[in-house]
């Protein structure tokens, strides 16, 4: 099992804004719809249908995550559109909607998830370490971190969602 070491950030301003002022560069833009199939304190099953934007091609994927915070275990791997459907299609869920923008950062690579069902920006980095992790002094455009704030997991949103309990966007 592989394991994932990132922060997150609440950011305050426009990718688009950053991009134009060279803050970041643009790697990729994917479109992602994730609904989860099993959740509970400690882990979570999802699927993913990941759209890239400047191609059209078109990904599925099922992942396994353990864990909370900083450091969690994950195992994705590619699924068929059929296997993506039929695990969706069954259950009627709606999935969480975002775009993810992938840039670059001076030598970093940073993930940018920009939702549709909320007014919700987060920015998140990945580390070698959980030293690294803990050591990293993020720059004031990163905004405020939320790492360990539940409330802005991706399951949390989701769950918000499926119950109607989530302040809509707009």
């Amino acid at each position: 099992m592989a394991l994932e070491i990132e922060r997150k950030f609440l950011l305050a301003d426009e990718p688009e804004n950053l991009i134009r002022a060279g803050v970041i560069a643009l790697l990729s833009k994917r479109r992602i719809d994730q609904t989860y199939l099993a959740i509970d304190a400690q882990q979570e099953v999802r699927v993913r249908r990941l759209v890239d934007a400047s191609t059209g091609e078109v990904h599925h994927t099922h992942t396994f995550k353990a864990g909370n915070g900083l450091s969690r275990e994950e195992v994705e791997y590619g699924i068929t559109e059929g296997i993506y459907e039929q695990l969706t299609a069954v259950r009627g869920l709606v999935p969480l909607t975002k775009d993810r923008i992938t840039a670059q950062w001076g030598d970093r690579v940073v993930e940018i998830d920009i939702y549709d069902q909320l007014q919700l920006t987060v920015l998140e980095v990945e580390f070698e370490s959980i030293e690294a992790a803990t050591a990293f002094e993020p720059p004031a455009w990163f905004g405020r971190d939320i790492s360990s704030e539940r409330q802005y997991s991706n399951k949390t949103v989701w769950r918000d969602l499926q119950s109607g309990s989530l302040q809509r966007k707009g």
